[in-house]
């Protein structure tokens, strides 16, 4: 009887949820098997007691048995249920399992209600350590959509959601060495944690960004608004595929296939629809850095070997970059606003029909082929083009999901421009491709006004760099904040004043991470679930690394990477066009980021400093870093940025540029001792100065020091 009933269920749910399940395979050993699951509805229980080739005994809390239905549905399955406040729950589970048979559990322990991963429970670990049972995660994706779930607010819900089974490969925990059996049961629950986040990142769809954006505007819907900037416009998702496709028109009938053209736009709507519009008709969009000047962006299209520029008349205008854009030579500079005209009854009518099936008109394109080129600042000479995938920037943002729980709910306030990976993963991308609400804003270097719009537009989510974030807490009033659920640094260090600050003032803790324009961009960062200050948190899931030693540098070493982010390779100056894949010591594939770090036992990443930010003093190997951090200590309300100069009896000697006219060398000195750092590190100069040179994203640019440096 209960085979039938079964059976009758599972062509039900089969014709009203269009069950799909994928990673199964015919070899499963059920044997001491602990089966663990994201918990995202009522029906996850039932959903997997009707698709998993096997008869699993379920892991329910003692209350769920209180309720009739319930008791209904369970009866058609074998089930446990527990306690979690008794401490022989446990115990049970464990006989359980060392009995043999499958077990299905959830390690959340309840039903998200952010429609993300949320707090994993210690307890399911520490049977799997203790049993050394073969772990097999499964992820349920769609049911928090249904309305058997917890979800509120805005999310998008339906009454029959498609519904996705993504079982991946069985992994074990082993029990981990500790001195005492709460610091095991911590370490176990650590481990499973990673497990669910690895799983929650692998099931993600592969895709391109148009396909992505797609994906994006079937769930929440075309009337859904989701993009604002500064022309004070919603564009929701229809309005945003409109545009994409108008725009990926334009680029198309004046540029050829695969040919790479630049983008000279700012923070608006349109750049980000003009970027994926490109794509999707088969170009390949550079983002031009419009702050590196004539030359910059000259050696930038050569590098990438750009014969157009797709830019805005109105914005070369109010930015006055008329004469940057008239120094460079040998590219065509196209106006949108005079590219309209162009679109004839035909294209219309094609646009028409993009938006009836916009699947079809998408140009044929593989993951693993380029959605844009980001170019580097050039502190090491010419700047590189850095080539980026789909693949890449789909699973940096994949990434970032599974550890951080954004939702539907938030809103992203983006100041940090798209031509910067930082800007355009984290503040562009990701808000649009996960449902947040965005709103685009021109220029990070607005102190004033940009508080003013986080508190005028109820905005939860903002990125920033410590420079950006120093002196939004300068200008912004106690309560400007007061809707930020997470404030994310990257880009620079970020200072510990900066930190205290916002934690003071606005009762935020900001959480940095770490990344380079190579891993689009985002390698590790400190969340709500793992934070350690003075880290940069923890590598993201599916990231491989190697630490190499570096000569004359005693903690820590060279920190190489590999993984589904990282960057298809380098367009060069010297040799246009021509993609040069990732190498490094650590072998092919793999990217040396430049700098050194050490990495704890729970995996928290430090930054010691960049090699190429060390300078060596009679013989040592003296960190830039820590010189700004001694004079930062020293005089916490200013700005410092250190650099050398060559000296002929030491090799180097070290220059302190500040922005404190009393700043002194015995003050330094005297920080240096509390500090407990050698007298090596104090700078042989001190030079005044107004303002340290910025970079356009924000970064203090280190070649123009060095230069000043030069010239003392």
């Amino acid at each position: 009887m209960r085979s039938l009933i079964r059976v009758v269920l599972k062509a039900i749910m089969q014709v009203l949820f269009r069950v799909r399940i994928t990673g199964l395979t015919a070899q499963l050993d059920t044997r001491k098997l602990l089966v663990v699951a994201n918990h995202e509805s009522f029906l996850d229980g039932l959903l997997l007691g009707l698709y998993l080739p096997f008869d699993p005994v379920f892991v329910v809390h003692t209350g769920v048995t209180r309720n009739f239905l319930f008791r209904l549905v369970l009866s058609q399955v074998d089930y446990l249920a527990v306690d979690p406040t008794s401490p022989m729950a446990i115990k049970r589970i464990i006989k359980l399992v060392d009995a043999g048979r499958p077990v299905v559990i959830f390690p959340e322990g309840r039903i998200t209600v952010t429609g993300s991963l949320m707090k994993v429970y210690e307890g399911p670990a520490f049977v799997a350590a203790k049993t050394e049972a073969t772990i097999l995660p499964v992820r349920l994706d769609g049911p928090a959509r249904s309305y058997f779930s917890r979800i509120s607010g805005r999310y998008p819900r339906r009454l029959f959601p498609k519904v996705t089974i993504s079982v991946q490969p069985q992994t074990a925990i082993a029990m981990p060495a500790g001195d005492t059996a709460k610091q095991r049961r911590r370490l176990a629950g650590e481990a499973m944690r990673q497990v669910m986040q690895k799983m929650v990142f692998e099931s993600h769809p592969k895709q391109t960004l148009y396909s992505g954006f797609l994906d994006a505007l079937a769930i929440y819907g075309r009337q859904r608004l989701v993009v604002e900037d500064v022309k004070q416009i919603e564009y929701s998702y229809g309005e945003l595929l409109k545009m994409t496709l108008a725009l990926g028109r334009i680029v198309e009938k004046n540029s050829s296939l695969n040919e790479c053209v630049g983008i000279l736009m700012p923070n608006l709507a349109a750049t980000v629809c003009l970027m994926i519009g490109a794509g999707a008709r088969g170009r390949v969009p550079a983002m031009l850095n419009y702050k590196s000047g004539s030359g910059g962006m000259q050696d930038a299209c050569t590098a990438a070997n750009i014969k157009t520029i797709f830019a805005s008349r109105a914005f070369i205008e109010q930015a006055k970059l008329e004469s940057d854009v008239a120094g460079i030579q040998g590219v065509e500079i196209l106006y949108v606003e005079d590219l309209r005209a162009q679109l004839n009854l035909g294209d219309k009518l094609w646009t028409i029909f993009g938006m009836m099936f916009p699947r079809a008109v998408e140009h044929a394109s593989t993951p693993s082929d380029t959605a844009v080129v980001l170019f580097t600042s050039g502190s090491e000479g010419k700047p590189k083009g850095v080539v980026l995938s789909h693949r890449a920037l789909l699973s940096n943002i994949a990434q970032i999901r599974s550890v951080i729980d954004f939702s539907s709910e938030d809103k992203v306030l983006n100041a940090l421009p798209i031509f910067h990976s930082f800007g355009l993963t984290g503040g562009a991308l990701l808000p649009i491709m996960t449902g947040m609400n965005l709103f685009l804003y021109p220029t990070p270097l607005h102190y004033r006004v940009i508080p003013e719009i986080a508190y005028d537009r109820n905005c939860s989510v903002m990125f920033g760099t410590s420079t950006f974030l120093a002196n939004y807490a300068k200008y912004a009033h106690p309560y400007d904040f007061f809707r930020l659920r997470y404030v994310v640094a990257g880009a620079e260090k970020l200072s510990e004043s900066v930190r205290s600050l916002w934690f003071e003032k606005f009762g935020i803790r900001i959480l940095e991470g770490y990344g380079a324009t190579e891993t689009a961009p985002v390698l590790a960062v400190n969340t709500p679930m793992a934070y350690r200050t003075g880290t940069v948190g923890q590598l993201l899931p599916c990231i491989e690394h190697r630490v190499i030693a570096v000569p004359g540098i005693e903690k820590g070493g060279m920190l190489h990477v590999r993984g589904p982010n990282l960057m298809s390779g380098y367009y060069r100056y010297d040799a246009p066009g021509m993609l040069q894949t990732p190498t490094s010591d650590a072998g092919d594939g793999w990217y040396e980021t430049g700098d050194v770090v050490s990495i704890d036992s729970d995996g928290f990443v430090s930054i010691i400093g960049r090699v190429k930010r060390f300078a060596k003093v009679a013989g040592e190997m003296v960190s830039l870093e820590v010189v700004e951090k001694i004079a930062t200590h020293a005089a916490p309300n200013a700005m410092h940025g250190a650099s050398s100069q060559t000296d002929g009896s030491r090799g180097e000697a070290i220059v302190l540029f500040t922005t404190d006219p009393a700043l002194t060398r015995d003050l330094i000195s005297e920080s240096a001792r509390k500090l407990g750092i050698p007298e090596i590190a104090t700078p042989r100069k001190i030079q005044r100065v107004d303002a340290l040179p910025l970079l356009g994203t924000g970064k203090v640019d280190y070649v123009a020091l060095k230069r000043m440096a030069e010239t003392l």
